[in-house]
C-alpha cells in the first residue's frame, strides 16, 4: 500500500528522504461523534514500503467540534517519524501500515 503523490510533502528526517500527507476529511466514524482528528500518511520517498499512518491529538479542522485549529507542522511530522522508528516502524520495508497514535506529543503504538 502506498500513499497517492498528489498534494503530498517532502521531508527529510536523519539523511532519508519521506514524503507526508494530511488527510483532508474527517471520516465519516470520526465526524458521526464529533471527535474527528488529524491524521497523517508517511512514507520513504525513494522506496516504499510500510506506510506510518499517525493518528495525531489534534482536532480536525472539518469536524463540527473543532473551535481551536492546530497545525500540523514539517516539525512535528519529523518528530513523529523519529519517534516512530525507534519504535519499530521499518520504512524501507514491505507490509501491513504501522499505525500509531500522538499522546501529548509522544507516539503510542496502536
Amino acid at each position: 500500500m502506498s500513499i497517492p503523490k498528489r498534494g503530498t510533502r517532502k521531508i527529510v528526517v536523519d539523511g532519508e528522504p519521506f514524503i507526508w500527507l494530511i488527510r483532508r476529511q474527517a471520516t465519516n466514524d470520526q465526524a458521526d461523534y464529533g471527535c474527528g482528528y488529524i491524521h497523517v500518511a508517511v512514507e520513504h520517498a525513494q522506496e516504499p514500503g510500510s506506510v506510518l499512518v499517525i493518528r495525531t491529538d489534534r482536532p480536525h479542522p472539518q469536524d463540527w467540534g473543532t473551535f481551536e485549529v492546530q497545525p500540523v507542522k514539517p516539525k512535528d511530522v519529523a518528530e513523529w517519524i523519529l519517534q516512530t522508528m525507534r519504535s519499530g516502524w521499518e520504512p524501507r520495508s514491505l507490509g501491513s501500515p504501522f499505525i500509531v497514535q500522538v499522546v501529548r506529543d509522544f507516539i503510542e503504538k496502536v
